[in-house]
């Protein structure tokens, strides 16, 4: 009989379509998980989202996805690698905010929309990060669509930024992650994946509405500017 960890490493769960190796369940279980708690703005949804990263790492990078071993898919890997830097980021974006008092709701962090400069900040990043990530998967690791992962890998870093900084349009720039994402997995033919993907997106779409309502109505304790004063960088 499989231990719990064997169980983990080298275990199964029979879906319809095919099969999902249990590390790809969990980690993605611990994703949700963390997009719930980022959607009421609890400092915890980045350390939990941290263990996802590993677990999906993991997964992407061995190509043991969908229940059996094919190509890696490094952008998919890659943006795991990303997220636990970026998140590391964000961790500790949300704890000071949160230990100067935090939202007025109890959140750790108050949304609010983005300002022109830093929409074109997001803008910048993105394109730099799109070019850098299709140098890397083209000329260092090697993908079957650099094309889609680089958008992947590039839209999920700014997508975990924008949380960090707790702006609204992070939700619309993971949307168009996981449009790309879900074409992706059903083009590699990875079914099982592609449909738990976007069952995650009717989360994506939840969040992006409890933030917009969220962003008119609370303000951060420290003040009507809090964020600027509680964490500038």
């Amino acid at each position: 009989m499989m231990s719990l960890l064997e169980w983990l490493v080298d275990g199964t769960i029979p879906v319809p379509g095919g099969a999902l190796g249990a590390r790809e369940v969990i980690g993605n279980l611990f994703g949700l998980a963390s997009a719930i708690l980022g959607m009421k703005r609890f400092v915890w949804a980045w350390p939990v989202g941290l263990v996802g990263n590993v677990l999906l790492f993991t997964v992407f990078a061995t190509g043991e996805l969908s229940g059996h071993i094919d190509d890696p898919l490094w952008g998919q890997a890659g943006r795991q690698v990303f997220f636990a830097l970026v998140s590391v980021y964000g961790w500790w974006r949300w704890s000071q905010h949160s230990k100067a008092g935090g939202a007025s709701d109890g959140g750790a962090i108050a949304p609010r929309w983005a300002t022109n400069a830093e929409r074109l900040q997001l803008l910048l990043l993105g394109v730099a990060g799109y070019a850098a990530a299709y140098v890397l998967l083209t000329q260092v690791l090697g993908s079957w669509g650099p094309t889609t992962e680089a958008w992947i890998l590039a839209g999920s870093m700014l997508a975990t930024y924008g949380m960090a900084r707790g702006w609204v349009e992070f939700w619309l720039v993971w949307i168009l992650v996981d449009v790309v994402g879900v074409t992706t997995l059903i083009q590699a033919g990875f079914y099982p994946t592609a449909g738990m993907y976007l069952f995650y997106a009717v989360f994506v779409v939840i969040g992006f509405i409890v933030w917009l309502r969220d962003a008119r109505t609370v303000v951060e304790t420290a003040g009507a500017d809090g964020d600027q004063e509680v964490a500038p960088v």
